[in-house]
């Protein structure tokens, strides 16, 4: 894997606990999907989000208000990894491949990977899945079905995340769509200052 902005490494060893060190450390496994194989990253400039100061469209808290989703935690953390990992049109082939997957739904088990889901009438809408250590919550990717699942799955966890004390939301990589939702970035400097911050909290997922 080759990214101008990216530090990648190929991974040797892929297990849960070796995902739990690297996070550690500053960074993450992604899955290259023209060879499967799976690199640790490391940005250098990393994408954040507030949680203090986050605050959702108003047409979304409109939808939180009424309740147009039914929004449950770690209920369906398969399904929601799952979707995650399928193709995208604007984005072709996902970096979770099967690997990540099994590896992701171990820490799940073991309390560590939660995920948020929306459903509508019974079918899962959209939802997010990400890792908490310390204070520091990693979101690793999130889907959408119907219009604004995920956005209401994002300000779920918010939510969760201030009432839990945690004091890191990483968002990893910028993108466009994470710029609207009012990501920010720092350097890579800045960023495990923070997380060396975070990961000296408790956290409570709650």
């Amino acid at each position: 894997m080759r990214h101008g902005t990216i530090a990648a490494h190929r991974v040797v060893m892929f297990g849960a606990d070796e995902v739990l060190r690297a996070y550690l450390h500053g960074y993450f496994p992604m899955s290259d999907p023209s060879d499967d194989l799976i690199y640790w990253c490391r940005p250098h400039r990393r994408a954040l989000f507030s949680i203090d100061a986050y605050r959702s469209s108003r047409s979304v808290r409109r939808l939180v208000r009424r309740g147009e989703f039914e929004v449950s935690v770690d209920r369906a953390f398969h399904s929601v990894i799952t979707a995650c990992a399928a193709p995208r049109r604007s984005e072709g082939e996902s970096w979770i491949n099967q690997d990540i997957i099994a590896v992701y739904c171990e820490l799940h088990e073991r309390g560590f990977a939660h995920s948020i889901e929306c459903y509508r009438d019974g079918v899962l809408a959209g939802g997010l899945y990400g890792l908490g250590i310390g204070g520091a919550f990693f979101g690793e990717s999130m889907f959408t079905r119907v219009a604004n699942a995920s956005k209401v799955a994002l300000q779920h966890l918010v939510d969760r995340l201030r009432r839990g004390g945690f004091i890191l939301l990483d968002a990893q990589i910028m993108n466009p769509h994470l710029e609207s939702l009012g990501a920010f970035e720092v350097s890579h400097e800045r960023y495990m200052e923070l997380l060396a911050e975070a990961l000296q909290k408790k956290n409570c997922f709650l």
